[in-house]
Parts: C-alpha cells; structure tokens; sequence
C-alpha cells in the first residue's frame, strides 16, 4: 500500500513539473513582428533601400524568418530573429540619415565656396 502512494505521489510531481514546463513556453512574438515590420516600413521612407540596402535586406530576410519560425511555433527564435530586423532596420535608416545630412553638408559647403568666390570677384577692381 506504501508503494501505491509513493507511486502516486511520483506520478503528481512529473504531472506537475510538466504543466510548469507547459506555462513558461513563450508566446507567439506577433507584436515584435509587427513592430520590426513597422522600423522596416520606416526605413525605406527614410531612404535606407538607396543608402544602406545590404542592411535592407538583411533585415528583411530575418523578418521574413522570423514569421516563418513563429510560424512553425518556434516563438523563441522568432523573437530573436524579429529582434534582430528591427536592429538592422534602424541601422540601415541611421545610415541613410546619416548619407543624406552628408549630402547636405557638401551641398551647402559649395555653395559656400560659390559664394566666396563671387565676392571676391566683385571686390576686385
């Protein structure tokens, strides 16, 4: 009779230890796809598909892998891989902020020197 409660009480802990096991398994990242996909939509508004496009794609292609392992129900890769397109997708608008205000700086610096030489052309006799 001993056996059967040790027995029983055996079974109620793995039961027990596998329901824990069952609630700490993470949920679907459907909201940090959906934020990645929104820093990718926002990096190609900024202009990061002209100015960083290997950047681009990386952080497109681990979107695309992301959904594909939430998919498959392979939540915590899918939070790592959606994590890391966000990441690329705000380095690639960086860098295309960044090549812009570049192209402004050389714009206005030769305008600057289009100015100075027309004063002084003027200031000689």
């Amino acid at each position: 009779m001993r056996t059967i409660t040790l027995l029983n009480m055996l079974v109620l802990m793995l039961f027990g230890l596998s329901l824990v096991g069952c609630s700490s398994k993470l949920p679907p990242p459907t909201q940090k796809i959906a934020l990645s996909s929104a820093a990718i939509n926002q990096a190609e508004a900024s202009g990061a598909v002209e100015y960083a496009p290997v950047e681009m794609r990386s952080a497109r292609e681990k979107l695309a892998q992301a959904q594909s392992a939430m998919n498959m129900e392979e939540n915590k890769r899918a939070l790592q891989l959606a994590e890391q397109a966000e990441v690329d997708a705000q380095l690639a608008e960086a860098k295309a902020r960044t090549a812009k205000s570049q192209k402004a700086v050389s714009e206005l610096q030769e305008s600057i020197k289009t100015l100075k030489m027309e004063i002084e052309r003027k200031a000689k006799p």
